[in-house]
């Protein structure tokens, strides 16, 4: 079979909620991928971010592997000898105290709402089903109907009302609208500290830390979604970090099992997560011992191997260097470690056809919001490799 045979396949039996380069992929190693008909390409998408420590990094196929072999899933219903251990690790990684493992980044999303609900009534007083939660336009956050609810994309939210109350859109990066928006009824502020699906925005330097004392000052929790930031992609162990703020509860996933596994957490102190009782909330898959392994190891990868230290060097240089491309298509370049957005000009006609041009010369990326192309390559890419694809972006950005 080749490149359109599995194309066909997949557009005749799937269902067409993803429009995706027409590249088919069957192995990948490190930066790099192949696809069926033998093509290598770097990957600069990093499956959103998720393979942080690479494909198929060795030291996370001997732990699948290994513990593949010995038991996969157990349920909460039964402990097992790999949970705690992972709770150990992510904990002294992340200085958390307390953490609930889910399986996907909208599950550990929901997981957060829900704590931050039942710390709304439970300690800061506020009525049964009064609860309100901050969120900001421009948001993605998952695509559970909760989320897509309070989403401001009107295409995620078309023909999948009604959708549940308490949440209050304001402009993302704007202190002073957080500061208004807040009632006694707010029992949370949910932010990503880099929106990625938005277009790779960047709020105004200090405006993390304005919402740690804003949070602080009307008893507030503050709730950061790493999914796509946190991990190493921004050149810190989580975006917020760059501002040296902790939030009261951090979200991660994605890059957490390295792509191998669908492992996600939530983070925060036992005053929060304590609150949780046995029934209020759970998943069967959750927690289980081959996710656990596999995270474990993959958390210790980031920091033995300086896969974090690496994203914020090499992602200060290509983004200066990216930013040097004399190109009559770019608005503008932004972004902090690994994670950078390239913003076309309207006229430009599109981020697709540069993506589909960078197809071409061995580079995947993808569009966001039409207008951005994103480039996040695994952390363990290496200087000689950014240089490479810079040739080949030069060329791309250029064209007519």
């Amino acid at each position: 079979m080749n490149t359109a045979d599995y194309i066909s396949l997949e557009d005749q039996y799937g269902a067409h909620n993803y429009q995706p380069l027409d590249v088919v992929l069957e192995r990948g190693d490190g930066v790099w991928v192949y696809d069926v008909d033998g093509n290598k390409f770097m990957d600069c998408l990093s499956a959103y971010s998720a393979v942080n420590q690479g494909h198929c990094h060795p030291r996370l196929v001997k732990a699948l592997s290994e513990q593949a072999q010995q038991m996969t899933l157990t349920s909460r219903a039964f402990r097992n000898d790999k949970l705690g251990k992972f709770y150990q690790t992510l904990c002294e990684t992340t200085g958390y105290e307390m953490t609930l493992p889910m399986n996907t980044g909208a599950e550990a999303v929901e997981t957060a709402l829900k704590a931050a609900r039942k710390w709304g009534y439970r300690v800061k007083g506020v009525e049964p089903d009064q609860a309100e939660i901050i969120v900001c336009d421009g948001n993605f956050h998952g695509r559970t109907i909760t989320v897509v609810g309070f989403s401001s994309e009107a295409q995620y939210k078309e023909d999948f009302g009604p959708f549940p109350p308490g949440f209050i859109n304001i402009p993302f990066g704007d202190a002073r609208a957080l500061e208004a928006a807040i009632t006694p009824n707010t029992v949370a502020f949910m932010v990503e500290p880099i929106q990625g699906e938005g277009g790779v925005i960047v709020p105004p330097q200090g405006y993390l830390k304005k919402v740690r004392q804003i949070c602080d000052k009307h008893n507030v929790l503050f709730m950061a979604d790493e999914i796509q930031t946190g991990l190493g992609r921004t050149g810190k162990l989580f975006a917020c970090d760059h501002e040296e703020v902790r939030p009261d509860v951090a979200i991660i996933g994605k890059a957490l099992s390295g792509g191998f596994y669908p492992v996600s957490a939530v983070l925060a102190s036992k005053e929060i997560l304590g609150l949780f009782r046995p029934g209020d909330h759970g998943s069967t898959f959750g927690g289980n011992p081959l996710g656990a392994a596999v995270a474990s190891e993959a958390l210790t990868v980031l920091t033995e191997e300086g896969l974090i230290d690496n994203a914020n060097e090499l992602g200060e240089y290509f983004q200066e260097r990216l930013a040097e491309i004399p190109s009559p298509h770019v608005k503008e370049v932004r972004g902090r470690g690994l994670l950078i957005g390239v913003e076309l000009k309207p006229e430009a006609g599109g981020a697709r056809r540069f993506c589909e041009a960078l197809q071409d010369r061995g580079i995947l990326c993808k569009e966001t919001h039409q207008t951005v192309i994103r480039f996040a390559p695994p952390l363990v890419i290496k200087r000689e490799d950014v240089d490479w694809a810079l040739e080949h972006i030069t060329e791309v950005l250029n064209m007519e």
